[in-house]
């Protein structure tokens, strides 16, 4: 078929015709290229013009739009006044016709434009008339229509492309097609829109406004387009009605989402108080999902009229937000170096000025600590007026001078998420952060989501290690020279010096690269040469060797380890640390979870908060600090819920400076000076066998530890 195929008549009447069904359908379903002039941009016209153009689409056609700005008497008044701010005042006139959409039909309609913008099928330029002093809106309608053959429509009348034109206004247009001996009237409207689209025709003048397209992107494209639109709804708001009743803009939880009671707990404790306060949530429980949650409760309550700022730690945080917040009905704007949106700080400032106007009623930015903390990004959001919820995730961080800086006024509304909200030995930092976000609104610990099924159960098993005379050696060094730099805090207790700070690192680098290490689990994973979705944690510390030992100074742990388990034993395993980049852990993570390429993930840092692997059965824990948040948040990545994994396995490796029998040996001061290690590591061996499923299998190593060093007491062990 062809134009010519399709009954055309010489006149349509909106009151008599269905102008999208009899006219704009039948013929876009034959078309490849459509060129439109219209009266004045808006959200409502860009509903309109949308008819039809799914068809055009499949046809492999494009869109050209002509479109002029809707300008105020202040906005003509001010342009007069000074002519240097035209370009500004069409701008700002024509962003403000873009309202939200009123309901999912014209959801879906715009949704399908920014998408056709961003595939570039559809162009769109602004022009209106300037003629001396004089300035005026373009009002002429018309739109030429071509299909493959070179047949073509042109058609112009009274007509708007508005909703109000199509449904209620008595319009008209008259249509002229080329094969009927109307060529030349045709051919007047073709070469008319040329010159207007090209800026040749007299006294009609084209804005330069690229950053029109990006932001009706940005405002309306969701997810991609559903190009049968067309096919179920022209002339039937039953079918838009049934679909609003199902679903509606805005932020929302999913249909196939459904919140614990404990979440929505959370939140209505969180509201109670005003929308300020802490989701303390072990790692593994719904955290992301909770925040969430809260957001739409927010929303909700404040009628769509809210700003939202997300901060992470992380960039691959960030990225897994994004994948979340997306199911929740919101088009995140994307804040990191990383980002595919290499613009965002240009989106950032646009936004903030719209929703300070009003012209915006709802957006979200979704940061690192890195992006939210720079002087760019904080001028921009500090400029923020009206309802903001900042939500910042591992909270624990913003505890840090540096950062708590940014805790700023503006954000009204504020939410804190960590599995470990307590700053390990800075009560001042953690003391600043429930100043300013509030109270717990919910503390769900580790014992309570394994008794409740929302985590894993786990067998525990302790590794005995000690140091070699070398790492012994070298580690009394260390202790002897950080007992000579503590200094005075303003409370009256001792503290360690910025020296001492770095001595007690490098003694911890001594414990975390402990050779034995190495070696034991070499000689463990023989029973697990075939076994799959096993965990390394290693620590970020090279291998501390003899220096006669050349084969494995001054090497990487890391490195070491995965050369004996690829090479000695044939396994197939990988790292995962912050070398590789988001797309590398992505593909790292599929073939972990399928477990046939890839057996073992040999792992640093970057493991402590965020990424999430649900199938590790079994993991090997080389590298503990005394720091209960890296430990606590270590456990937490291995007893995430996986299907058909029934519960974990967790060796963690203990270090100890010396053989137990040999401790009675040592005199005082030797005792006292291992009893700092001794402790932090019976601790935690407390800390996990206590909610494991084999509780008493290390009660024998903890009374051979405590008989050994004379400690006895829960005080020495849990408050040391």
């Amino acid at each position: 078929m062809s134009l010519q195929d399709i009954e055309i008549k010489s006149e349509y009447r909106s009151l008599l015709d269905n102008m999208a069904k009899d006219f704009y359908i039948p013929l876009l379903q034959q078309a490849v290229s459509y060129k439109r002039a219209v009266g004045f941009f808006s959200s409502s016209a860009l509903v309109e013009i949308s008819k039809g153009i799914a068809a055009l689409v499949e046809n492999g056609g494009n869109m050209l739009l002509v479109a002029s700005p809707y300008l105020s008497a202040e906005d003509v008044e001010a342009i007069r006044k000074g002519y240097e701010l035209r370009d500004n005042i069409i701008k700002k006139a024509v962003v403000r016709e873009l309202r939200e959409a009123k309901d999912v039909y014209e959801q879906d309609r715009l949704n399908l434009l920014a998408n056709l913008i961003s595939d570039g099928v559809l162009d769109i330029k602004i022009a209106f008339i300037e003629d001396e002093d004089k300035m005026g809106m373009y009002h002429e309608k018309m739109g030429i229509i071509c299909d493959e053959s070179g047949n073509k429509v042109a058609f112009s009348g009274s007509m708007n492309e508005s909703a109000t034109a199509m449904k209620i206004n008595y319009e008209t247009i008259d249509v002229f097609c080329s094969w009927k001996g109307e060529q030349d009237r045709v051919a007047s409207k073709e070469n008319a829109f040329a010159s207007i689209w090209n800026d040749c025709e007299p006294n009609i003048r084209i804005v330069d406004f690229p950053n029109l397209k990006q932001e009706i992107i940005d405002r309306y494209k969701k997810a991609a387009p559903n190009y049968d639109i067309d096919k179920n709804e022209f002339g039937e708001r039953i079918f838009v009605l049934e679909k609003t009743a199902k679903y509606r803009l805005g932020p929302d939880i999913p249909q196939n989402v459904e919140l614990h009671d404990y979440q929505i707990e959370a939140i209505d404790e969180w509201e109670k108080r005003n929308y300020r306060g802490i989701f303390d949530m072990a790692t593994g429980t719904g955290k992301t999902f909770t925040g969430l949650g809260g957001i739409v409760r927010l929303y909700d309550h404040l009628k769509g009229n809210l700003a939202v700022i997300v901060v992470c730690p992380y960039q691959h945080l960030v990225e897994q937000w994004v994948d979340d917040i997306k199911q929740f009905n919101i088009n995140p704007i994307i804040g990191h170096s990383g980002s595919e949106q290499n613009d965002y700080k240009k989106r950032i400032k646009n936004t903030v000025f719209n929703f300070n106007l009003g012209i915006k009623k709802f957006f979200c930015l979704v940061c690192t600590n890195a992006t939210f903390s720079s002087k760019v990004v904080q001028k921009e959001l500090l400029q923020l007026r009206g309802n903001i919820l900042l939500v910042v995730d591992e909270a624990h961080n913003f505890g840090a001078l540096n950062i708590s800086q940014t805790l700023s006024d503006v954000y009204k509304y504020r939410l804190a998420l960590s599995a470990t909200f307590e700053r390990h030995n800075d009560e001042e930092g953690t003391a600043k952060l429930k100043k300013y976000f509030g109270d717990k609104c919910i503390e769900y610990g580790l014992e309570r989501a394994i008794r409740e099924k929302k985590l894993t159960p786990y067998y525990y098993h302790p590794v005995f290690i000690t140091l070699s005379e070398a790492e012994l050696e070298r580690y009394g060094i260390l202790t002897h020279e950080i007992g000579r730099c503590l200094i005075k805090g303003k409370n009256g207790k001792n503290r360690l010096s910025e020296k001492g700070k770095r001595k007690a690192l490098e003694r911890a680098r001594v414990v975390a690269g402990a050779i034995q290490k190495a070696t034991v689990l070499v000689e463990l994973m023989e029973d697990f040469r075939d076994a799959t979705h096993l965990l390394v944690y290693c620590g970020a510390t090279k291998l501390f060797a003899q220096e006669s030992d050349d084969d494995i100074d001054d090497i990487r742990q890391i490195d070491f380890i995965t050369k004996k388990l690829g090479d000695d034993l044939n396994m197939k395993v990988s790292q995962f640390t912050s070398r590789e980049d988001n797309e590398e852990r992505k593909l790292l993570k599929r073939e972990f979870e399928k477990g046939d390429s890839l057996q073992a993930l040999i792992a640093i840092k970057c493991l402590d908060e965020g990424v999430n692997i649900p199938m590790i059965k079994a993991a090997f824990i080389l590298a503990s600090t005394t720091n209960p948040k890296e430990y606590i948040q270590r456990r937490g990545r291995v007893l995430r819920l996986a299907q058909g994994k029934e519960y974990a396995v967790i060796y963690d490796f203990v270090t100890f400076p010396r053989p137990l029998d040999t401790v009675k040996q040592l005199t005082v001061e030797e005792m006292n000076k291992d009893k700092s290690l001794v402790r932090n590591e019976l601790k935690r061996i407390i800390e996990f066998k206590d909610l494991s499923l084999n509780p008493y299998d290390a009660d024998k190593l903890i009374d051979d530890i405590s008989e050994a060093y004379d400690i006895y007491t829960d005080e020495e062990v849990e408050y040391y």
